[in-house]
């Protein structure tokens, strides 16, 4: 596509905003088990692991068939299939409110969970539509939609609660159970709002690709680099998402209902920052914009990783001697979680402003790889949290796994950068090395390099 200095191609607007909406929907519905669970735990009498796993499989799902998508978006055009997202979405929806045990629900949890592909399909499909110069503010309101997450956390107990025992047109049940069945309607009435008002003409960059040629990119070490950073910035919000309502019921004793809303101060700016994130990636490039969310992220991970207590000292007397006695005020650790949500709003915009950049003509492939394994660090990081927590007793040990995550990622991009200016200005060399006494005399053509030098 033509860089536009002023406008963007007609259309593209409509994208943005049809899209941008339907994956709110969508993410919603994907992540609609965290709230819903609660009560289809009371009525089936499930074990927190076998609840577990049906939120784990409609993450799951979500995640594993981002890069299929992104390149059938690349392929045959985004709004193709997001159409068909939305609408098996409704379907799949419909169907959890009538599920009748265990097993049923497991298999429409996981199915459900489809929906949960249709960001590396909005990437795609906002890539192809915007000019460069606005690419990563665009992707980032796109992405924005991930505050999805919150919507179920506030509309669903209160519509669980106005319609239990209710039952509406002679068979849609009250309860949990309707609360599906309106996220379907919505999914419908945002299909059809987007086959009228998005371009009927769409715009498909891969359509001329092989499958072998969409997938030639992913041999680049890059797009392995950028899965990782997105692992940091997106894997771990969605882990925290599911992680921090019982963090702050166990280890502060708040309420279950406080907790939610304490959680929603880490949700919103991760989700609602991604349009400033994508501002700064477009005005100061996205490597700084890694680089602050890094070091930012490092920064408070490292204090919210330190548990409660003192140092004991064992005096030679057999007494005991505390010291140094510390302990995370509640309020600090909801700002310092908020600080956090902040950096991976900025991060997760500047990563996917990496890819346009990097590979514009394979948004759809890599985007969806990038998602795929970000999606698949929501499904593993809990779980490392879980078992570290038991391992060690320490809520506190899963800022210490993501803190390793963020040294990790930030140590390889700059270890990567440092190696590219080094490949990039290697003449520059011989202008700062001082030969060693005794050593033999310059080059020639360092000795004109250094004379060019003096001059």
């Amino acid at each position: 596509m033509a860089n536009v200095d002023h406008h963007e191609a007609p259309g593209s607007a409509r994208v943005l905003t049809l899209s941008t909406i339907g994956f709110t929907l969508m993410f919603a519905v994907w992540l609609m088990f965290g709230i819903l669970g609660v009560e289809i735990q009371k009525e089936f009498n499930l074990t927190n692991p076998e609840l577990f796993w049906i939120t784990s499989l409609a993450v799951l799902n979500g995640s594993m068939w981002r890069l299929p998508a992104g390149m059938l978006a690349d392929r045959i055009g985004g709004k193709k299939v997001m159409l068909y997202l939305l609408l098996s979405g409704a379907v799949a929806s419909v169907a959890v409110s009538f599920a009748n045990s265990y097993p049923m629900l497991l298999v429409l949890a996981f199915l459900v969970g489809f929906v949960g592909n249709s960001f590396s399909v909005g990437i795609a499909w906002n890539s192809a539509w915007f000019s460069h110069r606005r690419k990563g503010f665009a992707l980032g309101v796109f992405g924005a939609g991930n505050v999805g997450a919150s919507v179920t956390k506030f509309i669903g107990p209160a519509i669980i609660a106005g319609t239990a025992g209710a039952t509406y047109f002679g068979f849609i049940p009250g309860g949990w159970r309707v609360v599906p069945i309106i996220y379907a309607v919505l999914l419908v009435a945002t299909a059809v709002a987007m086959f009228f008002i998005t371009p009927h003409k769409d715009r498909v960059p891969g359509s001329n690709q092989s499958v072998r040629d969409m997938l030639q990119p992913l041999k680049d070490i890059r797009v392995w680099r950028f899965s990782l950073y997105y692992v940091v910035v997106f894997g771990a919000y969605v882990a925290f998402s599911a992680y921090l309502p019982s963090y702050y019921v166990k280890s502060f004793g708040v309420p279950l209902q406080t907790a939610a809303l304490l959680t929603a101060t880490f949700i919103f700016p991760a989700s609602l920052l991604r349009p400033l994130g994508g501002w700064i990636s477009d005005r100061w490039g996205a490597r700084r914009a890694m680089y602050a969310t890094f070091f930012i992220m490092g920064a408070a991970c490292a204090i919210l990783m330190m548990p409660n207590g003192h140092i004991v000292l064992h005096n030679p007397d057999g007494t005991e001697t505390a010291l140094l006695h510390y302990g995370m005020n509640l309020w600090l650790f909801v700002f310092l979680v908020f600080i956090v949500g902040c950096a991976m709003g900025i991060g997760k915009a500047a990563v996917y402003k990496h890819i346009p950049t990097y590979f514009p003509d394979h948004v759809g492939s890599v985007g969806g790889l990038v998602g795929m394994l970000g999606g698949l660090g929501g499904f593993f990081l809990p779980l490392m949290f879980s078992y570290t927590q038991v391992a060690t007793g320490m809520w506190s040990s899963a800022f210490a796994i993501l803190l390793v995550f963020v040294l990790v990622s930030l140590g390889w991009m700059h270890w990567t950068i440092l190696r590219m200016h080094q490949r990039e200005s290697a003449h520059l060399n011989d202008l700062v090395e001082v030969p060693a006494p005794g050593a033999a005399p310059a080059s020639s053509s360092t000795a004109t390099t250094l004379e060019e030098t003096r001059a």
